[in-house]
């Protein structure tokens, strides 16, 4: 068999893996970014561009290995032991990677006194805070098939704790909104906390005009009117702003950083 009839067939193989590792980097897809890194979490949190680095090198290197092994000449022996093999690596290769993507995913957004905060468990500094978080509200308490949880945090109940925490977060340690024994469900007990800090989101539109259209589509998808809706900045790895309604009722998000508005 001539080298450019092996390579047309080997081709073709490798043209029906890389559809099929597509199909299954979309299934993916959907469970990481409809529900552990919905909008705008993936951005928020870095999981769009280290799922796409994973996926991308899956992609190519499955594809690539089924390119050069594949050789019609083999038995169908051989050729079965060789694509279960490329198979196996591109599956474990994927495994690891969305090990990865779901042990990085947020797990809460956190209201701290004037802003709110992603935190996923390496936001813990390597702390086991496992215990804690299963001993929290039922109702808070995150799920590995559900996107992250909102909720508040408690005063310190003493001086002690107080100082402890401040202590602590002072010398690069754990804050508050990284101390799950803290948070509180976000409720309407609570939401009077983020209201009280809260800001009108038209003094945040004056302040990045290029946002007004898609504030508009949140806000007529909401049905809250521009004079109702109030902000809160979300600290991350990038500068985005919660809007609320008046009864902070989280409805969207909008990119900017809400400490630069007055």
């Amino acid at each position: 068999m001539s080298f450019s009839l092996r390579l047309r067939v080997a081709t073709k193989a490798a043209l029906f893996h890389f559809l099929g590792s597509v199909i299954v980097a979309a299934l993916a897809a959907v469970l990481v970014f409809l529900v552990w890194y919905p909008h705008p979490y993936g951005l928020l949190s870095g999981g769009l561009s280290l799922f796409l680095i994973l996926v991308s090198v899956d992609l190519i290197c499955g594809p690539a290995l089924t390119l050069v092994l594949f050789n019609p000449r083999k038995s169908r022996r051989e050729l079965f032991a060789d694509m279960s093999l490329v198979v196996s690596i591109q599956l474990a290769a994927l495994t690891y990677g969305i090990y990865i993507v779901h042990q990085a995913r947020p797990l809460f957004l956190v209201h701290e006194v004037d802003r709110f905060r992603v935190i996923g468990l390496p936001d813990y500094q390597g702390d086991d805070v496992s215990q804690m978080l299963s001993s929290l509200d039922p109702s808070i308490q995150p799920h590995w098939l559900n996107g992250p949880v909102i909720v508040g945090v408690r005063a310190p109940r003493d001086a002690k704790e107080r100082q402890e925490v401040m202590l602590d977060s002072v010398f690069g340690g754990r804050d508050y909104s990284q101390r799950p024994e803290f948070y509180v469900p976000y409720d309407v007990a609570y939401q009077a906390k983020a209201l009280a800090r809260a800001k009108p989101l038209k003094a945040f539109i004056e302040r990045y005009p290029d946002s007004l259209s898609e504030m508009t589509k949140l806000l007529d998808k909401s049905g809250v009117a521009l004079e109702n809706a109030l902000f809160l900045p979300v600290l991350h790895k990038q500068e985005w702003v919660a809007i609320m309604d008046q009864s902070a009722r989280i409805l969207g998000f909008l990119p900017g950083d809400g400490f630069l508005v007055p």
